[in-house]
């Protein structure tokens, strides 16, 4: 099973795809967390939800290499987050392998949770990188929804169920 939890920045995304993980396990999930600290306002961000996740899952950190992450895995996965995955692909000028390491996630045989931000709602960016990003993680999040058997929109802390 693929699951996709999308929605806005602070839209409680995260959390609300924590609880579905952990609803569907008897043994602790894997939590990918695909964050790398460039600063200290991303290093608060990972301090709050490594705080919020405390010992209920199996901790992997891994920022580019998510197959190899997750691929001995014997339990669901929550991918957190996707986007940030994407972030660091472009960081480091590895661009032209995120669709195809996408295809090649969606074909695992592991039941999948992903975390995916919305960046497609706001205006476009006038700066060049800025619009690249946004336009990779929209075609990103469409190809993971066409993928997962179930996608929700969230906002609010509340999730809607798309498909």
């Amino acid at each position: 099973m693929k699951v996709l939890f999308t929605g806005g920045v602070k839209s409680g995304k995260s959390a609300l795809a924590e609880q579905y993980i952990l609803s569907l396990c008897d043994k602790k999930p894997y939590y990918l967390a695909t964050t790398e600290c460039l600063d200290e306002a991303m290093d608060q961000r990972i301090l709050i939800h490594q705080q919020r996740r405390g010992e209920q899952f199996i901790t992997l950190e891994e920022p580019l290499d998510i197959i190899a992450a997750i691929e001995f895995c014997d339990q669901p996965v929550l991918i957190e987050c996707m986007t940030m995955w994407i972030n660091n692909m472009l960081y480091h000028e590895k661009e032209e392998t995120i669709f195809p390491i996408l295809e090649q996630v969606c074909h695992l045989p592991h039941d999948l949770i992903f975390v995916h931000n919305e960046v497609g709602l706001g205006i476009l960016p006038e700066n060049a990188l800025a619009r690249k990003f946004a336009d990779i993680a929209g075609l990103a999040g469409q190809l993971l929804a066409k993928y997962c058997d179930e996608v929700y929109f969230c906002t609010a802390g509340l999730k809607q169920r798309f498909k």
